[in-house]
């Protein structure tokens, strides 16, 4: 799933206030951010051309034990049994999202998976689906992505009367569109 709906359904299945719906935001975009991180500092300050970032480093030793620990479910399941233990809404909302996240990747990522159960092992799995890789069947993915991601649209305007959260989800949904628009357009 693109960051963007990762996002979406994170605050659809946990933001159910205003602050389990930040928490949830920020755990649908952890396991994403050290990516965009690494991508801009490679791109913007070392100068490095997107096919080197994309076809090379993303796939480093380096950038992948980055990924690892970002996207361990050991790593987010003790944050979600903590959440649950100390009772914190926020803390459980925002592992939730993380591990909705980390799970839908896990089914969605072919040849560009990470590995999941760090630090227990570096084991990735290859999906036979990809919701980017029409090669393995995003053409049929995307489209079922894009109307979870309208579902959760629709139970967060619902649930969020302020315009501010409706634009932003709208915003959200807008840049999943043209996201799997492009996945399509190019693989």
């Amino acid at each position: 799933m693109n960051t963007p709906a990762h996002l979406i359904v994170g605050a659809a299945a946990f933001g159910h206030d205003r602050k389990t719906m930040w928490a949830a935001i920020g755990g649908g975009i952890l396991p994403d951010l050290s990516l965009y991180l690494l991508v801009f500092w490679a791109m913007f300050v070392q100068q490095i051309p997107d096919s080197v970032i994309f076809n090379q480093l993303y796939f480093s030793d380096a950038w992948q034990g980055i990924f690892a620990v970002d996207n361990s479910f050991i790593l987010w399941g003790a944050v979600l049994g903590l959440g649950l233990y100390l009772t914190s809404g926020a803390l459980t909302a925002f592992a939730g999202s993380g591990l909705v996240h980390i799970g839908s990747d896990f089914l969605l990522h072919h040849d560009d998976g990470r590995a999941h159960f760090w630090p227990l092992s570096d084991w990735v799995f290859e999906s036979p689906f990809s919701y980017w890789d029409s090669g393995h069947h995003a053409l049929w993915i995307g489209p079922i992505l894009a109307l979870v991601t309208l579902v959760c649209v629709v139970v967060l305007w619902r649930r969020h009367a302020p315009w501010g959260w409706r634009l932003a989800f709208f915003a959200l949904l807008m840049l999943e569109v043209n996201t799997l628009r492009s996945w399509v357009l190019y693989f």
